[in-house]
């Protein structure tokens, strides 16, 4: 994958995806969950959104990322929702609302400027509101790591904490550093060095789907938009290296899974659009500094995955959000944790938030 995905695994893609994949399968699983549009500062938002059967159940709402979508969380829905039929307490309900970020899947897409991370917390706040929440709790990785950031921040009334799956926790000077390509600093910890020696590695040879989208979303879109086959290839090859799956990422999603989303973006017509958000946000995912998270003061809950883009060292960790009340390092699961790994993740979820009940 040195060079990107190989012709022979998109031939095999593509082959099924024309022959046997059916996508009124995935309208089967979205149709069996209650499923809304609600217009917010102009544009069409659309959510899942499943209440639990148990009692005082915590709404949470789960925002995904890039080249993710809505899809990345059906398989958490069951155990979140109603977690005695999946071993857990019905203490640890929660209520949960599954967003499409705008510009993605169903819901609109944005025509003006602005729609960037805090834009779009602040749509979320108002969505749980319009749902008659009064408290409730926000999740995110990738694009939903940095609008949960921005929730925080803005900490608006009612919002009791966050937890991510890939927060920015890299100081700023050592951001710097790994974009400028500079050896590690000889005082940093064994976690810290693997860290900055693993995102100096992703920067330097693995970073160029971002580059594109944070400086020409549009002309990247445009690929996007008219050649199915291209758009499966930039996103098959994401799911084989940000998976925990040794680059087999049959291994952790089915086939129909992957085309699932995949679809979901060609049918929406989400590829320039979607790559938009990168551009409102200038790709800033992992500085601490850019995010400033610093700022936040609710309690924060971070969960690390073996196979994410990077592994948050804990010193970092709590160094970048000082009102960290939860770190814990999983032994499975990438950057599609909630996906990949629903049984982890919704464990990691419970025992996060289970103190701001």
């Amino acid at each position: 994958i040195s060079q990107g995905i190989q012709l022979a695994r998109v031939q095999d893609l593509v082959r099924y995806w024309g022959s046997d994949y059916d996508w009124r399968n995935a309208e089967k699983e979205l149709n069996a969950l209650p499923q809304f549009i609600t217009r917010i500062d102009g544009v069409d938002i659309h959510f899942i959104h499943v209440r639990s059967r148990h009692p005082n159940a915590l709404p949470v709402i789960l925002t995904h990322g890039w080249p993710g979508s809505i899809f990345e969380f059906t398989k958490v829905i069951g155990p979140l929702t109603d977690p005695t039929a999946y071993g857990g307490k019905a203490e640890d309900a929660f209520d949960v609302i599954i967003p499409s970020i705008p510009g993605y899947g169903f819901s609109g897409h944005p025509t003006d400027l602005g729609w960037g991370p805090d834009r779009v917390a602040r749509a979320w706040d108002t969505l749980v509101k319009r749902l008659g929440y009064t408290r409730y709790v926000s999740q995110g990785g990738d694009h939903g790591s940095v609008i949960s950031d921005a929730l925080a921040r803005q900490a608006p009334k009612g919002l009791l904490g966050i937890h991510l799956n890939m927060p920015a926790t890299v100081p700023g000077a050592l951001m710097k550093g790994i974009n400028s390509g500079d050896p590690a600093p000889a005082d940093l910890s064994a976690p810290e060095r693997n860290t900055y020696d693993s995102l100096k590695e992703f920067f330097g040879r693995n970073a160029a789907y971002g580059a594109m989208m944070v400086t020409r979303p549009q002309t990247i879109g445009y690929t996007f938009s008219d050649s199915p086959v291209g758009l499966a290839s930039f996103i098959y090859e994401k799911f084989a290296q940000w998976s925990d799956s040794n680059g087999e990422p049959e291994s952790v999603l089915s086939r129909d899974e992957m085309l699932n989303d995949i679809t979901l973006y060609w049918l929406t017509n989400s590829g320039a659009s979607g790559a938009r958000f990168y551009w409102e946000n200038n790709n800033n995912n992992f500085s601490a500094d850019a995010q400033k998270t610093k700022d936040i003061k609710i309690p924060v809950g971070i969960t690390v995955f073996p196979k994410e883009i990077y592994q948050a060292p804990e010193s970092w960790s709590r160094q970048a959000y000082p009102s960290l009340t939860y770190y814990h390092q999983v032994d499975h699961g990438g950057h599609f944790a909630a996906w990949e790994q629903p049984g982890i993740f919704s464990s990691e979820l419970r025992d996060a938030f289970r103190k701001l009940r």
